[in-house]
């Protein structure tokens, strides 16, 4: 990922956020047949090595998991995006020298992808993301709410992903390239916004 220095993320604890708040990964992996891309869930333990590890899981039947990596995998995680006219800016009634661009919050995630298929590691993993998902429910769902020879039969179906993340990449574009009054100006326009991605990113842009 190509990060300029004024919108490179670095911050550790920022980074696991972005991922955490991003909620779907995709995972990428390139083989010798070419480039594969799955959209997941994916679990982060922060404590398991110097970056965290990933996991998640995978359906049987997904080609991903059965043709060898040739390299890392990488797992990209999106956070808030947004669409920024050059009509926000006031630098633009000066001189007209501005252009649309797009501000954005990405993560890259690198490192060995693991596959694993014991049913006691699978079970424990889709309890551990079922709570991570289920917990702001006024009444959760747990696996145990299902009949324990369902969960068996379904866990037969997944495999699962174990991602030691090696190498991290963070970056939070948002304007810092910009004066402060066109920053401001973009702030004012996303807030104004009824797309609740526009003013999530309007809060993130340093004014």
């Amino acid at each position: 990922m190509y990060v300029p220095p004024a919108f490179r993320e670095d911050d550790l604890a920022a980074l696991h956020g972005t991922m955490r708040e991003a909620r779907l990964a995709n995972l990428i992996t390139a083989t010798a047949g070419g480039l594969i891309a799955t959209p997941l869930p994916l679990l982060l333990v922060p404590e398991e090595g110097p970056y965290g590890t990933l996991y998640g899981h995978l359906a049987r039947a997904n080609p991903q998991w059965k043709l060898p990596p040739t390299g890392d995998a990488m797992a990209l995680f999106m956070g808030p995006d947004a669409y920024v006219s050059p009509s926000w800016y006031p630098s633009k009634r000066e001189h007209q020298k501005v252009v649309p661009t797009w501000n954005y919050v990405a993560v890259h995630a690198y490192g060995p992808a693991e596959f694993f298929e014991d049913p006691d590691r699978l079970l424990e993993l889709v309890t551990r993301l079922t709570d991570l998902h289920e917990q702001p429910r006024a009444e959760p769902w747990a696996v145990t709410d299902a009949p324990e020879t369902f969960i068996r039969a379904q866990l037969r179906g997944i495999v699962g992903l174990r991602l030691p993340i090696t190498r991290i990449e963070g970056k939070r574009k948002m304007s810092q390239n910009r004066s402060a009054a066109d920053r401001a100006g973009v702030a004012a326009g996303l807030a104004a916004s009824d797309r609740a991605s526009d003013r999530a990113v309007a809060a993130l842009i340093p004014t």
